[in-house]
């Protein structure tokens, strides 16, 4: 059997065109979305903003507070080194105390005084309500030894400047001398005219610190009883210090000497005593001291110093 093929005419019909920009669904393109399209809004942007400042303030007060507590801690350390080295030097000194034995009768042994117009600043002690006074005083010291084997007197003395002519604050100064014995006039020589000189122009001595707000002395006896009043019977004395009310000086010479001597140094940070210095005036820079608050800015030292050299005959 034959089978027949016939061809019909057929029209191969293409799918309509789409419009432009809008494929039609029996289109063959695959529509993909751009990755932006899912990025965060304007609002999330801004509280992730705001968050990130958050931490950034809250690290920056922690780091402010470690540098605050960091530099404080320096400050503290510089003026307890400076302030132990300085007391050491003071004791040193006083251990070396010897009486003059009415060498050149009136010469002094030891003394202690200050200057007339320099006043003390007070300051009230938070929480409590005392007030502490700062007291500048400045002393004497005589000693004796050989030098080069050549007996000889020994004339040491400190002294604080309140208002220093370069602008520093409360500076501590000392000056030593010597003469030989054998020399006419001593160890008298060694108060009145050496001390004096340097009482004139303590600048031109050793500068030692800055910041010595207080510097008191207090002698005491063999009985370890302070010396308040003059003592019947004996070369030594006390005088009160001009514009110092409760505060006394010192006189000791021929045989006598103190027992014990205990020194009050009070120290100015530095931080707070280049603020005080920064107002220009000393006036300005004792009442920026005398605060309150700043109380904690001073800090006090204090020791007691036995005087090997002493005679007993000196109390009897």
């Amino acid at each position: 059997m034959k089978m027949k093929l016939r061809i019909v005419n057929c029209e191969l019909q293409m799918p309509p065109k789409p419009a432009a920009g809008r494929p039609s669904a029996n289109s063959s393109f695959e529509i993909r979305h751009s990755p932006f399209a899912s990025a965060f809004t304007l609002i999330e942007v801004l509280v992730a903003v705001t968050l990130l400042s958050l931490i950034v303030i809250a690290l920056m007060a922690v780091f402010n507070g470690t540098q605050t507590a960091f530099r404080a801690g320096v400050t503290q350390t510089d003026v307890l080194e400076s302030g132990r080295a300085t007391m050491d030097l003071m004791a040193a000194d006083l251990r070396q105390m010897s009486p003059s034995n009415g060498t050149n009768d009136g010469a002094m042994n030891f003394c202690v005084t200050n200057y007339v117009n320099q006043l003390p600043f007070y300051q009230q002690l938070l929480p409590s309500s005392n007030v502490r006074a700062n007291v500048q005083e400045n002393f004497f010291i005589l000693s004796s030894g050989n030098q080069n084997g050549v007996p000889t007197w020994f004339g040491v003395g400190y002294a604080v400047v309140a208002n220093a002519p370069d602008g520093s604050l409360y500076s501590l100064y000392r000056f030593s001398a010597n003469h030989p014995m054998a020399m006419a006039g001593e160890p008298g020589n060694l108060f009145y005219v050496d001390f004096q000189n340097f009482l004139a122009e303590p600048t031109n001595a050793s500068h030692l610190m800055d910041g010595v707000a207080g510097l008191r002395l207090h002698a005491f006896d063999i009985n370890g009883a302070l010396i308040n009043t003059n003592v019947p019977g004996s070369v030594m004395r006390t005088n009160p210090l001009p514009s110092i009310p409760g505060e006394a000086g010192y006189v000791f010479y021929s045989n006598a000497v103190p027992a014990s001597v205990e020194i009050e140094m009070a120290a100015v940070e530095d931080r707070t005593l280049q603020r005080a210095e920064s107002f220009g005036s000393y006036q300005g820079a004792t009442n920026y001291l005398s605060r309150p608050d700043l109380s904690g800015k001073i800090h006090v030292f204090r020791q007691r110093v036995s005087i090997p050299n002493v005679d007993p005959a000196a109390y009897q």
